[in-house]
């Protein structure tokens, strides 16, 4: 598959009353057409800035600088506001976290689904009302002609997902990114969503940037991975590769915190990551997970490369310094003396 994003030292700085805080530290990824890449990490690691940097949707006081970051050849970076209004919703699209503020509580379903195709030349409003009731069929949505004259407050959180997931799918875009879009959901109706997300992006061939801090989540959709910690990425791979055989300790020490059915004994305390994620406010450096890394030495101090391993068919990166170091996923975050 031909790359259809590339993302080269992305960085996204936030003022604060401390200091300056560097959400995003210099990230390179890329999406290829059709595939599904997750973009894992705990609260706080910079996924939904950079979510927000890529559509152009950032703070008015925040700063965004990149090498790159090219859209099917094109350069957003530096774009102006007119110009990435013209990728959004027909080439870009974006599935927010919260489907209970997401949609405008004055305007009925029909006429937010409607608005973005609309906006392209020679678009009737016959056919943007067809597409709509297509996309609510197909996102499992019954009663489909009566749900365009409802008003967001007349649907369920599910239901108003669904509507964000077809809303996303109007006019057919290249790339959709997902901002952790099931987390206000009950797990029955997150697991709808995620095979429906699935099913669809197989179907209509999108690539989707599917943000998530749920590592279940990322073993039933992802095709390939990259894993957020304090602001940049840690490490990038396969689905198969991260699950089989991680290489960043941070990314073990994720995987070590999942209890496992018939190896975890009930009632047994479970694993955590020791030490807490150190402030982005101010200057940087080193390997910020070095203080909760029980490998961690005085190298480690310096700012740690991102290491290619893997063939070209199926790359594996990580940025650390220890990646020759043999250690089980459990034994990697065990606390240093």
């Amino acid at each position: 598959m031909s790359v259809l994003l590339d993302v080269k030292n992305l960085k996204v700085d936030l003022p604060t009353e401390r200091g300056t805080l560097h959400a995003v530290r210099g990230i390179d990824f890329q999406v290829r057409r059709g595939e599904m890449l997750c973009l894992v990490g705990e609260s706080g690691c910079g996924k939904s800035m950079t979510s927000l940097a890529l559509m152009g949707l950032l703070p008015r006081k925040a700063q965004c600088s990149a090498d790159h970051i090219r859209f099917d050849g094109m350069d957003l970076n530096g774009m102006s506001e007119k110009q990435l209004r013209q990728l959004r919703g027909k080439r870009m699209s974006m599935i927010f976290q919260e489907p209970m503020t997401s949609l405008n509580p004055a305007y009925t379903l029909g006429n937010q689904l409607c608005e973005a195709m609309l906006q392209q030349p020679g678009v009737t409003r016959a056919e943007a009302r067809e597409r709509a009731l297509y996309l609510l069929h197909r996102t499992g949505i019954t009663n489909a002609e009566d749900r365009l004259r409802q008003y967001p407050h007349q649907l369920s959180g599910g239901l108003r997902q669904r509507v964000m997931i077809a809303m996303s799918l109007m006019c057919n875009p290249d790339l959709i990114i997902a901002d952790e879009p099931t987390t206000a959901l009950d797990v029955t109706i997150q697991a709808q969503i995620l095979r429906m997300i699935r099913e669809l992006q197989q179907e209509f061939g999108t690539a989707v940037i599917f943000i998530t801090h749920d590592l279940g989540v990322v073993s039933r959709i992802a095709d390939r991975v990259a894993v957020m910690y304090a602001g940049q990425v840690v490490e990038t791979t396969d689905v198969g590769s991260l699950f089989a055989q991680p290489r960043h300790p941070y990314t073990r020490g994720l995987l070590n915190c999942i209890p496992v059915r018939g190896k975890t004994p009930p009632g047994s305390r479970l694993q955590a990551i020791p030490g807490v994620v150190p402030s982005l406010v101010g200057q940087v450096s080193g390997c910020a997970f070095r203080n909760r890394c029980a490998l961690a030495d005085s190298v480690c101090e310096t700012d740690p490369p991102m290491v290619q391993q893997g063939s070209a068919a199926a790359p594996h990166a990580a940025r650390c310094h220890k990646l020759d170091v043999p250690v089980s996923i459990a034994s990697a975050m065990e606390v240093a003396a």
